[in-house]
């Protein structure tokens, strides 16, 4: 098997994918669609001492589920937007067998549509950010303003797979993550990082989560000190890694970044996914990639009894996807200072598992779907029942208006989910990768 790009951009080897490379990724030197324009913006003028609006915006995992949904919604908003991608996620799905309820167009297909109803350009260099030298060629070619970092394995599961997964993740994120720091240092060193992390990064303290810091009075003396990270999982370490990585590049170097520490995302429309079938976002439901309410929601739909990990007080905050674009364009247009690490939380709600099947029952019953729970043996090492209080003020400040989980939204949700029941693979809904039994063998979690 090897992957292939569609003719419209410049030609290269193809690399075959076995065992034994199966988690190198493509690279490609600043393969683009179209060539960028000359750079308007500068990010900011450091000796006037003020801030002009960034207009370049690079979004590393532009063709993920976020990031796709936020390189649309950058574009209508007028900024100048380069898609960064290797493609690996849609690789992921052949590996492991699984695939978007929803049915997705190539990224060439979706750049093009996009242009052909709105006229507005996206750049696409594809190839893998760890490799320093395509990701230079990226960055001297476009310029950006402000880096969008979503370029990264982003499941907790897929980490817990095997011996191989756990140490491609943490490679891929970390030295993504390094690297994307290097070229800010070496080609644009007043661009501005907004880097994607996870609330999973605290875990579950029996205190408030604040955002980032915390203040700690010890023996008498007083500091503000990083948040202490519970990490739950390989990839949850590896969002600690970068975190730690990037605090200290703003110390030690002056760059200017914000880290979102993001909650659970549910939902699929945004106002430009629902333009154009073609623009369409991936819907994941499987056990590896799929999140909690998407999967309630599909498993509804298709009549499967939701499945509730162990007790069910897990307890998380989640967001609309149409508040994840927000908050990155907010996050862009409000920059942090140079030097300055800057921590938001990024979620609208908390939700317990058990509330969230109770949630999707009753939206079940209003469209009449009789919705049946069940209590799954949980596959993960983590609380079940647990305090959890995390604070989430700085976006609602900045201006961020969330979108709250309605019923009318729920009802939205379930209808999405009957309208492609056919695509799913109900063998695909139970969990299939366990915490402890995680092991150096090579494993295909498909059947």
């Amino acid at each position: 098997m090897s992957l292939t790009l569609q003719t419209s951009v410049k030609p290269f080897k193809s690399l075959p994918l076995n065992r034994k490379n199966a988690h190198k990724l493509l690279s490609v030197r600043a393969t683009t669609l179209q060539q960028p324009t000359t750079k308007t913006g500068s990010g900011s003028d450091q000796t006037s001492g003020q801030e002009s609006r960034p207009t370049r915006v690079m979004v590393i995992g532009g063709d993920g589920y976020c990031g796709w949904a936020t390189s649309l919604h950058l574009s209508n908003k007028n900024y100048e937007v380069a898609i960064v991608d290797n493609l690996v996620r849609r690789h992921f799905d052949h590996q492991l067998g699984l695939d978007s309820l929803t049915p997705i167009s190539s990224i060439h297909d979706r750049i093009r549509r996009w242009r052909s109803l709105t006229e507005k350009d996206i750049s696409l260099y594809i190839g893998d950010v760890c490799d320093f030298e395509f990701l230079s060629e990226a960055f001297t070619s476009f310029k950006p303003d402000a880096v969008v970092h979503f370029g990264e394995q982003r499941s907790a599961p897929y980490s817990m797979i095997d011996r191989s997964r756990a140490i491609y993740t943490q490679q891929n994120n970390v030295l993504g993550t390094l690297n994307v720091l290097f070229a800010i240092k070496e080609y644009s060193e007043d661009c501005h990082l907004v880097k994607l992390g996870t609330m999973g990064e605290y875990g579950t303290p029996n205190i408030d989560i604040e955002e980032g810091y915390i203040t700690i009075t010890h023996n008498g003396r007083t500091d503000t000190l990083p948040y202490p990270k519970q990490a739950s999982s390989f990839y949850h370490l590896s969002k600690v890694h970068d975190s730690n990585n990037i605090a200290f590049t703003c110390k030690a170097w002056g760059i200017r970044a914000t880290d979102l520490n993001q909650g659970v995302v549910y939902g699929v429309r945004t106002e430009e996914t629902e333009m154009h079938e073609e623009l369409y976002n991936r819907f994941d439901y499987d056990g590896v990639f799929g999140t909690a309410l998407n999967r309630f929601c599909v498993q509804a739909a298709v009549g499967h009894p939701l499945t509730v990990y162990g007790k069910g007080g897990q307890t998380r905050g989640y967001l609309d996807i149409r508040d994840t674009v927000r908050c990155v364009e907010l996050a862009i247009a409000n920059p942090a200072k140079r030097g300055e690490f800057r921590v938001f939380n990024q979620f609208t709600e908390q939700f317990s598992v058990n509330q969230l099947a109770s949630l999707v029952t009753k939206a079940g019953e209003k469209l009449g779907i009789d919705v049946q729970t069940i209590s799954v043996p949980n596959p993960r090492v983590e609380a079940e029942e647990h305090y959890y209080n995390a604070k989430h003020t700085k976006l609602i400040e900045l201006g961020l208006e969330p979108h709250l989980l309605s019923d009318s939204l729920l009802d939205s949700l379930l209808n999405f989910a009957v309208r492609f029941k056919d695509r799913v693979d109900t063998k695909q809904i139970m969990p299939s990768v366990s915490w402890r039994k995680i092991g150096v063998k090579p494993k295909t979690v498909s059947a």
